[in-house]
């Protein structure tokens, strides 16, 4: 009987830094022995293996993609060699496959399939924001992106107000890069002015900012968002 091989999911780095900085060294043991690999973006994963792993050959690697134009039906046969045998890592485009991530598809077809599944431990944006914004970490709900447009973006930051209020609970949310001093002018625009907000930018970079301020703090603030990752957190 031909044993199943596993799906590990493996972090990578939330930018340009050194992965040794960020990442625990099962990552680099785990790529070092996988050659197969389903990936956001070809380009992005090469030059993360390249950067944890150097001597690692580039051209006995095989890459799959996955993203928001992947239809369901393909991803099924992206598991076929862990059917015969073969380990595949996943690799999202920045920190942890599967959250916030079209990793998450692979990783419930490989439940379906019985085929062992394995996060490695690595940086996720979304719970470092949360674990450094002093906002209620007991219960909160990660959201997204918010509307684009400007009458239902302030009615969603409403919602999402009102939601923290009635339930106590911290509301995450991130914003398009270019977008995200937009995303801030609407923030301090529309909620109430005691209502706590959390700027959390370039998590594990050398330029990380993370503040956590009152709204009515918040205006008096110079900050520039612009195409720096960026979570925000709000609470009431």
């Amino acid at each position: 009987m031909n044993l199943k091989g596993k799906i590990y999911l493996i972090p990578c780095t939330l930018g340009i830094t050194n992965p040794i900085e960020v990442l625990p060294l099962v990552v680099k043991k785990t790529i070092e022995n996988i050659d197969i690999f389903i990936v956001e973006n070809e380009k992005n994963a090469r030059r993360f293996i390249k950067n944890i792993c150097p001597k690692k050959s580039q051209p006995l690697l095989t890459f799959k993609i996955i993203n928001k134009y992947t239809l369901d039906s393909e991803i099924p046969e992206m598991l076929n060699p862990c059917m015969a045998g073969q380990h595949i890592g996943v690799i999202s485009d920045a920190g942890c496959p599967g959250i916030a991530d079209p990793g998450a598809s692979v990783v419930e077809q490989a439940h379906l399939k019985g085929i062992k599944v394995i996060p490695l431990v690595g940086p996720s944006s979304i719970l470092l924001a949360m674990m450094a914004s002093g906002l209620n970490g007991q219960s909160f709900s990660f959201n997204g992106y918010l509307p684009i447009d400007k009458k239902e973006r302030k009615t969603e930051i409403k919602r999402l107000e009102k939601l923290s209020s009635d339930f106590q609970q911290s509301q995450l949310f991130i914003e398009t890069p270019y977008r995200n001093n937009q995303m801030f002018e609407s923030l301090i625009k529309n909620l109430h002015s005691q209502t706590m907000l959390c700027v959390a930018a370039d998590i594990t970079l050398p330029t990380e900012y993370i503040k956590t301020f009152t709204v009515d703090h918040w205006k008096k603030e110079k900050i520039d968002l612009h195409k720096r990752p960026t979570l925000f957190i709000l609470q009431k």
